[in-house]
């Protein structure tokens, strides 16, 4: 899935069904970390957080959320 964001801030929403570590990274295409979004223990509820691209250059960026022992990731496309 890509998310375009061409105001070089998204959000990015997640819920948590019990508590738990959490901690959402952005990397680039080639694998390095670009920004950590999100590093904490959170109980279990709706959140959202902002991810603000305007440092970043143009392309394709992959969002990574692990909690506990589940890994998700999405594709996100920077287009300044």
């Amino acid at each position: 899935h890509y998310r375009l964001f061409k105001e070089h801030v998204t959000t990015i929403k997640y819920q948590l069904p019990k508590a738990g570590i959490v901690t959402i990274k952005v990397y680039d295409i080639l694998g390095k970390e670009a920004a950590t979004l999100v590093n904490e223990i959170k109980p279990a509820g709706y959140y959202s957080v902002n991810f603000d691209g305007r440092e970043l250059t143009s392309g394709i960026y992959i969002a990574t959320i692990q909690v506990n022992n589940f890994i998700q990731s999405k594709k996100m496309l920077l287009v300044k």
